[in-house]
């Protein structure tokens, strides 16, 4: 068979009608043609440049004559596989995709928009998936065996990785790859149907009071990007450290020390964890901490924390509302090594958390803030949340999009007065309780 038909024909070649045994002979070639002592020393795309040129050299001498089409995804293929990560290349530079989920050799999906759909591509044999996720954890000093199984880390170019090979896995080595978007302000925010100007207005004047504030959804819905557009909000003149395990946040203020998480070595140490980051931060005289995200025993210290003079700070919880957002960092607290009764955990949280923010992701990929709580329940008190911002969500249109509307409670009395003497005004919208009967409360144990 041609070259020409080889490249094009699905039967042999697999869903990018690229015959794998042509890519790698190809592959071959080119590293018998190329000094890798000088291909070292290159910039990453520098080197891209000269094997993509002597590649072209090699198919103008050995190859049929190719269209211009056919020769660039020939030579980006055999590059791709030599330099890059083969088939995922392309993905990667996709800015639409926000997540990458590759089931096996045979079955990779991916996240637009919110949605996730499947692609027709596969890698060739289980063998070649083994060796590009390889690639990818050796560029973060980490190895995946069956030994060590499972791998957890943060790419140089951002991305978060996550690999699960058998025995562990059972429908074969499972790689997802999940790529940040940019930052977003509030404002685009709006545009993109997650919040209104009255909710920015709110949210903007519970930053600046310093209210704590967390931010509470299922995975998915968009925590970290509102996170980091709150953020925003917080006066430059202020230190902030952020505290994550996978560095996400992209705060644009100057005064920003950013602390990340360190996962165990091959031998199972040197592991520094979100609560010794916690820990340290209250030691480095901060006026804000940002938590990308509690999910053990640090929400202790964090609570702690933001009781005891560290007003204003920011968190985000995975929970599926606002009431489970308590009852979530009540467990988590629980979880530390320091035995404290849950009765004062309770207390605690009656007095750390100011406000929670819920979000989530409907059926049509759209992310939304569905409501804002005040936590106006103090001390021994039974959790009592003051709804003050929710969204209504009507049933799925014709045209596959879920519509509705925003709407707006009074704040309560204790809210409005720390706003005003913050020198906030509270939003026309919203309005101040004149009584406990107007606030649209409820309890939570």
């Amino acid at each position: 068979m041609s070259l020409r038909a080889r490249i094009n024909s699905p039967e042999e070649n697999g869903s990018r009608g690229e015959d794998g045994h042509l890519v790698a002979s190809y592959r071959a070639k080119l590293l018998e043609e190329i000094d890798l002592a000088e291909m070292s020393s290159l910039a990453a795309a520098e080197r891209r440049v000269r094997l993509e040129r002597v590649l072209g050299h090699i198919i103008s001498r050995e190859g049929p004559v190719l269209s211009t089409v056919e020769r660039s995804q020939l030579i980006r293929r055999v590059v791709d596989e030599a330099l890059g990560l083969g088939i995922l290349e392309p993905l990667l530079e996709d800015a639409s995709i926000t997540e990458i989920m590759v089931n096996g050799p045979d079955a990779i999906f991916v996240e637009r928009g919110g949605r996730v759909e499947q692609l027709p591509l596969r890698f060739a044999s289980n063998d070649q998936l083994m060796q590009t996720i390889e690639r990818i954890v050796s560029t973060v000093n980490r190895r995946v065996d069956e030994s060590n199984p499972m791998v957890d880390a943060r790419l140089p170019s951002g991305e978060r990785v996550n690999v699960i090979i058998p025995p562990l896995s059972l429908t074969g080595a499972t790689l997802t790859i999940r790529r940040f978007p940019r930052s977003f302000t509030l404002q685009e925010l709006i545009g993109l149907g997650s919040l209104d100007e009255h909710m920015l207005h709110l949210l903007s004047g519970l930053v600046q009071a310093r209210f704590n504030v967390i931010v509470s959804g299922a995975t998915g819905t968009g925590k970290t990007t509102l996170l980091n557009a709150l953020s925003g909000l917080i006066p430059e003149g202020e230190r902030i450290i952020t505290i994550e395990d996978s560095a996400e946040l992209q705060l644009q203020q100057p005064h920003v020390i950013r602390l990340e998480s360190r996962p165990p070595n091959v031998e199972g140490k040197g592991q520094v964890t979100i609560r010794d980051l916690v820990r340290n931060s209250l030691r480095m005289r901060p006026d804000r901490i940002v938590v990308g995200e509690v999910r053990g025993g640090e929400s202790l210290d964090m609570l702690q924390a933001m009781s005891t003079g560290h007003d204003g700070s920011l968190a985000t919880v995975h929970a599926n509302s606002a009431e489970d957002a308590l009852m979530r960092l009540q467990t988590l607290a629980s979880m530390s090594d320091v035995e404290i009764p849950f009765v004062a955990l309770h207390d605690q949280i009656n007095s750390a958390v100011d406000v929670i923010v819920q979000l989530t992701r409907f059926a049509d990929g759209a992310r939304r803030i569905t409501e804002i709580a005040i936590l106006d329940s103090h001390g021994g008190e039974p959790y009592r949340l003051a709804t003050v911002a929710r969204f209504n969500a009507q049933p799925m249109a014709a045209d596959g999009r879920v519509y509705g509307q925003f709407e707006y409670f009074p704040l309560p009395r204790r809210t409005a007065d720390r706003l005003y003497m913050a020198s906030q005004p509270v939003p026309q919208a919203f309005g101040v309780a004149q009584s406990a009967e107007q606030l649209a409360t409820r309890e939570a144990r």
